[in-house]
């Protein structure tokens, strides 16, 4: 590995055309001048400055490019300023509103009216002003208008001249920042279907109404037979695929090869390949975002890509009956880091699951990190457990727990090598180390695949997620005649020993890497215990991502009017749009469910 040039951190890149949404930040100000206004000038816009602030410190794209805020050339007190404020922001690229007062305002004139527009009102909590009526009043304007904004109040009074953001205030900001981000980071952008239905996988039956009415997003459709022409014609950078190889063989360690002898592939086809899985990887990259060196080739055209946010591959089975399986160019797309450093991952579903696909980004959009695909594959019973290997499940797994297994795409991020504090999690491309993606890559082996499944070979990564670490596994589904839903649940991965692993591991394939996940309990309903999470799950895939980020997830299905069918996130967690209590108090999820309907999707207004 000496000769190789060392895993380093690459500087953050914008990889998609469009410019990355910024936040709008709206001082709005009681419009009488004389004496009123002249008296709030100053802490009106010290608020904006402080929110500004506040998230241009905290958040950074998902590229690792930093968050811009916008804020308005002076306080609005009336229509006018409003409309000359919108008209810069539209000018700035901003994606994101923030709105807000320490004092009374007129409501409805200096709203945000862009129906598009992820949107939220922090009203100051302090007893000089009515910053709390005017929050009220310009929330019911907002309802009243059908704009759904979030409400932002802090639950202690502050003095006029405190300046802080206090916490409570500060996680609110923080978690529709993110989420509105996100939305507007999907608008626009592409999903590339590479290829169609794979074995009649519903999730990957792509509905591009669905993708457009929903997130703003393009569907672009591309034949498999497009990655041959390209390694066929040679439709890519050779100095590149040189590099790669190399690099490919020092850090990416063959594993055993589990096929009977008489299915087992020559050393001269197994090399063949890798060489093959790693032109893939390319190639699907390339169709992804493009590729400028192409240009100096000839290929102008190919050198564009798709503009595509996520990607799909069909995989099984038209192409792995007869070409090298997919498993190597998902999993080391959805990674941190490959031949060319420690980047951004890509997010690529396999199967061309669409629906996890988005479930991953959604993960990748509010954490910056990678997302984990697997099959849900296995509830093991505490009972069962102990009948196979005689050990006793303990702390969260104490009444079972579910078998994250997939063919191969699952993140390399995911071996438990990437630490924060010491202790293992996932993270994002520019927190990890040299030392850690090379840990990840010594933990991974990557076995001839089984020829019973993949009849072309390839290979598909192996490794068991080490430690436990807090995640949130994730899934949106489609059911006729109520729409899309998405289910969540928050939990941990969970850290068996190595034997009672290996005795559960080898009832199924054992080349595939694994994650053992215990879901957080709260004793009702699909909660009860693991077995009825595992029951109500609505399809065969899941998307796993960092950390307990529920109130994260539920807070951007509200922004794209996506109902949250199941999740185990407590009520005080929960921000949506204030005007969702009007749907409701007492039961949460069926309010959800018709603000959603009573608004439709975000960009299929009705």
């Amino acid at each position: 590995m000496s000769n190789l040039a060392p895993l380093t951190v690459c500087p953050p890149v914008q990889r998609l055309k469009g410019h990355l949404p910024k936040i709008g930040i709206r001082p709005v100000i009681d419009g009488r001048r004389k004496g009123v206004r002249e008296s709030l000038e100053r802490q009106t816009m010290t608020m904006a400055e402080s929110a500004a602030g506040l998230l241009s410190q905290e958040l950074r794209h998902p590229n690792g490019l930093p968050v811009e805020c916008v804020i308005a050339d002076g306080c609005l007190g009336g229509v006018a300023e409003a409309a000359s404020c919108a008209e810069k922001f539209e000018r700035a690229g901003v994606g994101v509103s923030l709105t807000v007062t320490p004092c009374w305002c007129y409501g409805t004139e200096v709203m945000d009216a862009d129906p598009l527009m992820p949107k939220a009102v922090w009203g100051f909590n302090g007893t000089e002003r009515p910053g709390a009526v005017y929050l009220a009043a310009a929330l019911a304007g907002y309802a009243q208008k059908g704009l759904p904004a979030f409400g932002i109040y802090g639950r202690d009074v502050q003095d006029k001249d405190d300046t802080s953001v206090p916490g409570d205030v500060r996680d609110k900001l923080l978690r529709f920042a993110k989420a509105g981000l996100a939305a507007a980071e999907m608008r626009g952008k592409s999903y590339l279907s590479i290829g169609g239905t794979s074995m009649g996988i519903a999730g990957s039956i792509v509905d591009q109404d669905f993708l457009h009415s929903y997130f703003g997003m393009r569907t672009e459709a591309v034949d498999m037979t497009e990655v041959v022409r390209r390694m066929e014609e040679g439709i890519y950078d050779p100095e590149e695929l040189q590099r790669a190889l190399l690099w490919t063989k020092a850090y990416c360690q063959e594993g055993r090869d589990h096929n009977p002898a008489s299915k087992q592939a020559s050393r001269e086809r197994k090399d063949q390949e890798w060489i093959a899985s790693v032109q893939s990887a390319m190639i699907v990259r390339d169709l992804m975002i493009g590729n400028p060196k192409l240009e100096g080739q000839g290929w102008g055209e190919e050198a564009l890509g798709h503009n595509a946010i996520l990607a799909g591959f069909q995989g099984q089975r038209a192409w792995t009956d007869h070409w090298p399986n997919g498993d190597f160019l998902e999993a080391m797309l959805n990674s941190s880091f490959d031949w060319n450093g420690i980047r951004e991952p890509f997010i690529v579903a396999t199967e061309n699951d669409c629906l996890n696909g988005l479930a991953m980004l959604f993960g990748h959009l509010l954490t910056d990190s990678a997302s984990i695909f697997a099959d849900v594959r296995t509830y093991w019973s505490p009972e069962a457990v102990k009948r196979v290997t005689g050990y006793d499940l303990q702390g969260a797994a104490s009444s079972g727990l579910l078998h994250l297994i997939n063919s191969g795409p699952a993140t390399l991020d995911a071996t438990g090598h990437l630490k924060r504090n010491g202790k293992p999690c996932l993270k994002p491309f520019w927190e990890v180390t040299a030392d850690e993606a090379r840990a990840c890559l010594d933990a991974t082996r990557w076995c001839p695949a089984n020829r019973g499944y993949f009849r072309g070979g390839g290979y598909s990564s192996q490794y068991l997620t080490q430690g436990i670490f807090p995640v949130t596994m994730m899934r949106i589904n489609l059911v006729k005649g109520l729409g899309p839903v998405l289910q969540l649940a928050e939990g941990w991965t969970v850290d068996l020993p190595r034997q009672v692993h290996e005795i559960l591991n080898d009832r199924t394939d054992p080349t595939w890497p694994t994650t053992w996940f215990a879901p957080k309990l709260t004793g009702r309903g699909a909660f009860l215990d693991a077995y009825q999470v595992m029951t109500n799950w609505g399809a065969n895939h899941g998307a796993i991502s960092s950390g307990h980020i529920g109130d994260a997830v539920i807070a951007l299905c509200a922004l794209l009017r996506i109902p949250v069918n199941m999740h185990n996130v407590e009520p005080e967690r929960i921000h949506r749009p204030a005007v969702w209590s009007a749907f409701g108090t007492q039961d949460l999820e069926g309010a959800d469910f018709r603000a959603c309907a009573a608004y439709g999707p975000l960009y299929g207004r009705r």
